[in-house]
């Protein structure tokens, strides 16, 4: 790993490995831990890793080894039903009280100095925030990477079934706790019966056979589709950030599945007063943590110095940098978002996109979108190898696929921020989903997602319904001769479970209504741009 990642700084400390320990949780159940420290003598703060993935590859390397050569003792622990620990594994419930039994535990050990921050990526993001939900005195740092705080978002949006997302989240906590070669060939089992699973009628349980069985939590996220559902009670953290005073820095990605949730962690810290930084990169989920680790683990390392060791000397200027696509270069900000125009584009019949708004509500154009050949998904902010920014002509050539694309740039125009679509929809069947998403299309015609986003909705009649879709923040500059596009369809299979099209739930539904879907002109494209 060291070959692989050139950038890591030199190592400062020999380290040494206690394997094994067991930490009583607070019914009694033993959560199996680890601890890394410096062979060096003197005192040494600590880093809280708590991970239902196992406590070897990779995060031995990454966490153990890599941070304690810098000086940290770091203790990686199990969640409770993972590698070893007892009890029994639920997605969030037993977070929080098994964060305050690991801190518990610590205050009796003598290499302890009182001094305590957490550190770690995805579900160890989410175990963060659980214990700062109410933090303890020794907790003086955080470093949210890629990082989780509200389960039912990770699963659901706009009443839509994240499928893809969940069934490699499934694999994950299934398996990976196992060890690499279990989680691997689950990985790969689910790969190779992917269409299967995801094209069953009914959805529901077709993901049995890859996991060997039944896994009752992921049953009961694919099932409750709606946030204020009693079965999400106490999922989200978010309040932990509303009301906390601990140093936090966020790392994601522009086409992180999290992202969004980053930049919601972001805002809410930034609204407390909280001291925060936020970098973005060029990454998505997992690259940040291959590609990306050099950089990420810089940001968390000089981050950690600061705020446990009163080193800021490896902070940077600015509260925020972001990593901005389409000019590969890296922006310090002040703040996120920055602060620039809004700037809208409105469709029109001749698939254009022009700065000029509408006179009425016309319809524009339509498509018929078919759930037994659904509108496949393409790159964009998934869990899987197949993240991230793809050629979409394939996808365009669909019929479909609405596009929509203005004139070559005469200037530059950067989006920093958030993205969303006002829509004007009418159907035939009064069902529908509609993903949308923002493309830069180069010179020679090659169309590149840049962020994206999917709503469910209810139509009357002829008339069209309103829907507002959220299509992420990016950071992205469209250069001069590009032409910016906006693309629009009914689906992004399996990204996102089939709308079966008749309002049927789309784990049950076993029969499915194509739907033509009308797009009207009182429609709009709502990024936050700068034009320079």
């Amino acid at each position: 790993m060291r070959a692989t990642w050139r950038r890591l700084p030199a190592k400062l400390h020999g380290v040494g490995w206690e394997p094994g320990l067991e930490v009583p949780a607070a019914d009694g159940s033993p959560l199996v831990t680890d601890h890394y420290f410096p062979r060096t003598e003197g005192d040494f703060p600590t880093l809280l890793v708590r991970s239902p993935y196992g406590r070897s590859l990779p995060w031995a390397p990454m966490y153990g080894l890599l941070f304690a050569e810098q000086g940290f003792h770091v203790v990686l622990q199990s969640c409770r039903g993972t590698g070893g620990s007892g009890g029994t594994f639920d997605l969030w419930r037993n977070e929080t009280a098994d964060g305050r039994a690991a801190v518990s535990w610590l205050r009796e050990q003598p290499w302890f100095d009182g001094t305590l921050a957490t550190v770690g990526p995805s579900y160890l993001g989410y175990t963060q925030w659980a214990l700062a939900s109410d933090p303890p005195p020794e907790l003086k740092a955080m470093v949210v990477q890629v990082g989780l705080h509200d389960p039912h978002a990770l699963f659901h949006t706009e009443g839509a079934l994240r499928l893809e997302n969940a069934l490699a989240v499934g694999v994950g906590m299934t398996y990976q706790h196992q060890g690499m070669a279990p989680f691997l060939k689950a990985t790969l089992r689910l790969r190779r019966r992917l269409r299967d699973i995801t094209t069953a009628r009914p959805l529901r349980g077709a993901h049995l056979p890859v996991f060997g069985g039944h896994v009752p939590w992921l049953d009961d996220v694919m099932t409750h589709p709606d946030a204020e559902d009693a079965y999400w009670h106490g999922a989200s953290q978010a309040g932990a950030a509303e009301r906390l005073g601990i140093p936090t820095s966020l790392i994601t990605g522009r086409h992180d599945a999290l992202a969004d949730q980053t930049f919601e962690q972001y805002d809410r810290l930034r609204r407390a007063g909280c001291e925060t930084a936020l970098l973005v990169g060029p990454w998505t989920h997992t690259s940040a943590l291959q590609q990306g680790w050099p950089e990420v683990f810089a940001e968390s390392l000089a981050w950690l110095r600061a705020h446990l060791c009163a080193d800021p000397s490896g902070l940077r200027p600015t509260r925020v940098r972001v990593h901005v696509g389409g000019e590969d270069a890296w922006r310090d900000l002040d703040d996120w978002p920055s602060a620039a125009a809004v700037g809208p584009w409105f469709p029109t019949a001749q698939g254009h996109l022009t700065r000029q708004a509408p006179t009425d509500r016309a319809p524009l154009r339509s498509f018929r979108y078919d759930p037994d050949d659904p509108t496949p998904a393409l790159g964009g902010p998934l869990l899987s190898r197949t993240a991230g920014p793809r050629d979409n002509g394939s996808l365009e050539a669909r019929g479909d696929v609405l596009t929509f694309t203005g004139p070559p740039l005469t200037e530059p125009v950067d989006i920093i921020g958030p993205v969303s679509a006002r829509l004007s929809v009418s159907t035939d069947t009064g069902h529908a989903d509609v993903f949308t998403r923002l493309c830069d299309v180069d010179e020679q015609g090659r169309s590149v997602n840049v962020c994206d986003g999917l709503g469910r909705l209810r139509t009357d009649g002829a008339d069209p319904s309103p829907i507002t879709v959220p299509m992420g923040a990016t950071a992205h500059r469209f250069a001069v001769g590009h032409r910016i596009r906006w693309q629009i369809s009914g689906g992004a299979h399996p990204r996102y479970a089939r709308g079966p099209g008749n309002g049927q739930s789309p784990v049950d539904a076993t029969a499915f209504t194509p739907v033509r879907i009308t797009l009207h002109a009182d429609s709009a494209l709502l990024p936050t741009a700068d034009a320079r």
